[in-house]
């Protein structure tokens, strides 16, 4: 049996909105990913298409953060943080969130078909991978590492799906890798706030070992950095610039000094990083900048 919770403290409208975690749609950005670095996010009509990928990727996050939250409410009841959530919290019921979450899931379909139906298809391929993560996959390891990290690559595939770019083997290859990078250091900060073996907050954190999640972060942001490198080569190459090759400078230490946090355990929530690490945002500003030179400078 659950502890009783105490009656909300908080208004029904406000709870959702922080049940659909509006802070984590920083992670939506990497729409934008395909068309900037294809240099077409100068043109209107691509720039509208990344805007509908980011509001359809918000929609569908949103959606998927409901059901999630309902099918875990026992084990968040548990965790240290997340208990705090207004669904384990008992300040959204589990049948508003249900609502909340098709409505959603509904929503963000409809929005992905104004830009374009490959967009259309990246939407509906996240949630039925998500859905079936959340409902039957989420307790299985390795399994559901692949199915976080394919979360953040259909964020940076969705941009070039919305206005029909094609993907690069380089882009493709970094942005998978990039994503493991990134999912196998949240599975890593669980495991190193809540111990190794534990359980009662998820269950597949038993099969997991800080030295077996440190080997595939440490492996994939190897990958990253390789395949960003030959991208970076191959821009000089085409283009006579050396600023893709120069950009590659603020990247590695930008993957180097989210290594940090990832080895701290503090990565269990990149958006947190990204809006509270000033060293990593400078960083990031860097490489923009030498970036859009190399891509819009040619």
């Amino acid at each position: 049996m659950h502890e009783v919770l105490d009656p909300p403290r908080t208004n029904t409208v406000s709870a959702i909105i922080r049940a659909a975690r509006p802070r984590q749609w920083i992670k939506n950005v990497l729409v934008l990913a395909a068309p900037a670095l294809a240099g077409q996010l100068d043109d209107g009509t691509v720039l509208l298409n990344s805007f509908v990928a980011f509001a359809a990727f918000c929609l569908a996050a949103s959606g998927i953060y409901f059901v999630n939250d309902v099918r875990d409410v026992a084990e968040d009841r548990a965790h240290p943080t997340k208990r705090f959530r207004p669904i384990a919290a008992g300040e959204v019921s589990t049948s508003t969130a249900i609502a909340c979450g098709v409505i959603l899931l509904i929503a963000a379909l409809a929005v992905s078909t104004i830009a374009s139906g490959e967009l259309f298809a990246v939407i509906a391929t996240y949630e039925v991978a998500s859905l079936i993560y959340c409902l039957a996959l989420k307790d299985e390891p390795v399994i559901d590492i692949a199915i976080i990290a394919s979360g953040f690559l259909l964020r940076a595939v969705a941009g070039g799906a919305a206005s029909g770019i094609a993907l690069s083997q380089w882009f493709l290859l970094a942005a998978s890798f990039g994503s493991l990078f990134m999912a196998a250091g949240k599975r890593y900060a669980e495991v190193v706030m809540l111990g190794e073996g534990e359980t009662a907050t998820r269950r597949s954190l038993g099969r997991y070992t800080e030295t077996y999640l440190r080997f595939v972060w440490s492996v994939s942001a190897a990958i990253l950095i390789m395949t960003y490198g030959l991208w970076a080569f191959e821009i000089r190459e085409a283009g006579g610039t050396p600023w893709a090759a120069i950009s590659m400078a603020p990247f590695v230490l930008a993957v180097l000094r989210y290594a940090v946090d990832v080895d701290a355990g503090r990565a269990g929530e990149p958006e947190e990083i990204a809006l509270s690490d000033r060293v990593l945002q400078g960083l990031a500003v860097i490489w923009l900048a030498l970036t859009a030179v190399a891509v819009y400078g040619r």
